[in-house]
């Protein structure tokens, strides 16, 4: 039988265009075709943290892997059920919401990945501040292969304890209290946040995610994500940007891997 979780989505930020991504308020949305602000990607996934845990186990967030497409948007009010199958050594995972259309889909498994050889692992590590101007991205301008400025992400516990609280709506171990983890929906959004550290961009969205988990995530430090615009391509009017990155804790051990597919540029649907 599956681990499966129901939740109703909800839009777990201010519904205001002025916002990073502003594909998530009721106005920009409605300029490309959508009838209510899209809830975010990383969020929806985070969702899914207790049925994979419960298939993969609590090891999974220290030596585990995931990887999800996002099919379709999660609006305010769908009411998914999460589902995590077991598969051989890992699992089938699902977000399906109440017509029965799976919003995201994937697998995950313990151990490492069969792609995590594929990403590019930069030798640039040190935090860097951000340019006071940020150039705009584009198809034409993405630094192909070149390691861009990695970011500083502070996560102290009182920050980890509002995003149990306030974007995952789970009070429960091992997000908070003594020895509390980094959540797996708040490390994936570090992907975002770190390209926009290098680039200004419009409304965007999420597309797919791999995550290799290295070794113990403990909230309560300053973690840096590392990386490089690895592929750019267009396809139906929008323009995607595969970003591949490094996470590293405090001590500059490595804690984990991603890749990154965004739609970073939308195309108008009249």
């Amino acid at each position: 039988m599956p681990a499966e979780y129901q939740i109703t989505a909800f839009l777990d930020n201010e519904d205001s265009p002025d916002i990073m991504n502003p594909i998530h308020s009721t106005a920009v949305a409605a300029t490309y075709g959508y009838k209510a602000p899209l809830v975010g990607g990383v969020t929806v996934y985070g969702w899914g943290a207790r049925p994979i845990m419960a298939v993969l186990g609590d090891a999974w967030l220290e030596d585990g892997w995931v990887d999800v497409s996002f099919r379709r948007p999660v609006i305010p009010g769908d009411v998914l059920t999460i589902s995590a199958t077991e598969e051989g050594d890992g699992a089938r995972l699902a977000w399906t919401n109440q017509a029965g259309a799976a919003c995201i889909e994937g697998t995950a498994g313990r151990g490492a990945a069969p792609w995590l050889g594929e990403i590019a692992v930069p030798g640039r590590r040190r935090a860097e501040p951000a340019s006071e101007t940020l150039p705009h991205l584009t198809m034409e301008n993405a630094p192909i292969g070149e390691e861009l400025r990695p970011c500083a992400f502070p996560y102290p516990m009182s920050e980890a304890e509002e995003y149990a609280r306030d974007h995952q709506r789970d009070h429960n171990a091992p997000w908070v209290g003594e020895g509390a983890r980094i959540h797996p929906g708040w490390l994936a959004g570090r992907m975002t946040r770190f390209l926009h550290h290098n680039y200004d961009y419009g409304p965007s969205i999420h597309a797919r995610s791999q995550i290799q988990h290295l070794a113990p995530l403990l909230a309560g430090q300053t973690i840096t994500v590392a990386g490089s615009i690895e592929q750019v391509y267009e396809r139906k009017g929008h323009h995607y940007a595969i970003v591949d990155g490094l996470v590293l804790d405090e001590g500059g051990r490595e804690i984990g891997r991603m890749r990154h597919t965004t739609a970073f540029h939308l195309a108008r649907r009249d």
